[in-house]
């Protein structure tokens, strides 16, 4: 899966690369710290590691305007520790703050091949041992929802910085819904 998730990211930049700027407006590209402490920190110690992450921004079209105009996205993450990997789609919104500065937040849909829950009975000593080292993400759906503070180094490339939150939020899937919380640094490359 991790090697599909690469794949896919690197055929995705290549049909960006050449795509048409009336199809695509934007690509990025980064590393991400997997499962940090953010505000619940009692699942921050598994699975640690970093991941490469990527998506693939395309121009809003006109339906969109009556929410505020967002960037559907195409995206793709792999753990480099073979932990859990995930793609999807979903809405990309830019706020500006100052001329080179925007608020970014994001809303999506992902599928992934981490753990949604034990193998083992409940009582079984291998379970404690597995939970205690997997998250434990209770459905093969989740939403990713993600909060970025983007810099425009020049007309072209700009940086990044990245929150991201990903979750089945009970609607998705029940019981198990530990959570991932990503953060790291990105770059993008614009095509408008």
């Amino acid at each position: 899966m991790r090697r599909y998730l690469l794949a896919s990211i690197t055929a995705a930049a290549s049909f960006a690369g050449s795509a048409s700027a009336d199809l695509v407006s934007e690509i990025r590209l980064g590393v991400m710290q997997e499962n940090v402490c953010v505000l619940d920190c009692d699942n921050a110690n598994k699975e640690p590691g970093q991941s490469i992450n990527g998506d693939i921004l395309f121009n809003s079209p006109d339906f969109l305007s009556f929410i505020w105009s967002p960037k559907p996205y195409l995206m793709g993450s792999g753990n480099l520790q073979g932990e859990t990997s995930f793609g999807g789609v979903g809405l990309h919104w830019s706020f500006p703050i100052t001329k080179t500065w925007q608020f970014e937040p994001s809303f999506g849909y992902v599928i992934h091949d981490g753990e949604l829950a034990s193998p083992y009975p409940d009582g079984d000593p291998r379970s404690l041992a597995f939970t205690e080292e997997h998250v434990l993400l209770g459905s093969r759906d989740l939403f990713r929802t993600t909060f970025g503070l983007h810099h425009d180094i020049n007309e072209t490339w700009g940086v990044e910085v990245m929150y991201e939150h990903l979750s089945h939020g009970q609607v998705l899937g029940n019981g198990r819904n530990q959570g991932l919380d990503n953060v790291g640094v990105r770059f993008s490359y614009s095509f408008e």
